[in-house]
């Protein structure tokens, strides 16, 4: 059976952030995921967590300066220190939060700068970042060029010769099937592929192309859901979509999975 999170820094933005997890827990949610809490003590996230008796399945490290458009440090010449201080920050919260895993942002490439370039460097840091985070999972995900300009990994294939290159048990990839179908389609093969590879760490699904509901659009997500429960996928589907309105009102596509 297909279990699903609700991605708080999408979902329920009609809510502050930690009212968002009440929210969650009456539309039925038994799982969050969210991308940034550092502007929240753990202690209060833990809080709400324990009251409505959600499980935490995933959080992204600090991406760097957002507002610079900064997404990721791991592929940046010379932000190494800044880098291992963002992965330490994440584990205190993932630790503290009970999250198992991680989401480690790659980075947009420096001008001037192509791929082949800093992969020496992005297998570095994430070697060392799966080696800090032993006790923990992290994920790396691969993101369209549409939304993320420039951004350092933005093909499954390069996804995964990235994961068999830094050779660590604990690093998975984090499949997000918006992501997947503006950036390459033919998503049936390449889940089948990351499933039997012995890759695939955590889904994410939105509408194709305006990522709203998983309802409309030109992706076929109960196709995909169905293939999972085919697959024998044991983790959860983060809903990470913009609400075309209020987020209770749009989760009627959710009703015929529970």
């Amino acid at each position: 059976m297909i279990r699903f999170a609700a991605n708080l820094t999408l979902l329920y933005n009609e809510h502050a952030f930690l009212d968002r997890f009440a929210a969650a827990a009456a539309d039925g949610f038994t799982a969050v995921e969210f991308l940034f809490p550092y502007e929240h003590p753990p202690e209060a996230i833990a809080a709400k967590l324990r009251e409505h008796a959600l499980q935490l399945v995933l959080l992204n490290a600090p991406p760097g300066n957002w507002d610079a458009a900064e997404r990721g440090l791991a592929c940046l010449p010379g932000r190494e220190a800044e880098f291992r201080a963002s992965v330490d920050e994440a584990i205190r919260y993932a630790r503290a939060l009970g999250s198992p895993r991680i989401h480690v942002m790659s980075g947009v490439l420096p001008p001037g700068t192509e791929r082949e370039d800093v992969t020496p460097l992005w297998l570095d840091n994430l070697r060392w970042a799966c080696e800090r985070a032993a006790d923990l999972r992290i994920c790396i995900e691969p993101l369209n060029g549409r939304d993320m300009p420039g951004y350092f990994l933005h093909r499954h294939q390069q996804a995964l010769a990235l994961i068999h290159a830094v050779g660590a048990a604990n690093l998975g990839l984090q499949m997000d099937w918006y992501h997947y179908q503006i950036s390459e389609g033919d998503l049936s093969a390449k889940l089948r592929r990351a499933f039997a590879d012995g890759v695939l760490e955590h889904i994410q699904l939105a509408g194709v192309p305006d990522r709203h509901e998983p309802d409309e659009g030109e992706l076929r997500v109960e196709h995909l859901l169905a293939l999972l429960d085919e697959l024998g996928y044991a983790g959860h589907v983060g809903c990470e979509y913009r609400p075309r309105a209020g987020t209770s009102e749009g989760l009627s596509w959710l009703s015929r999975w529970r």
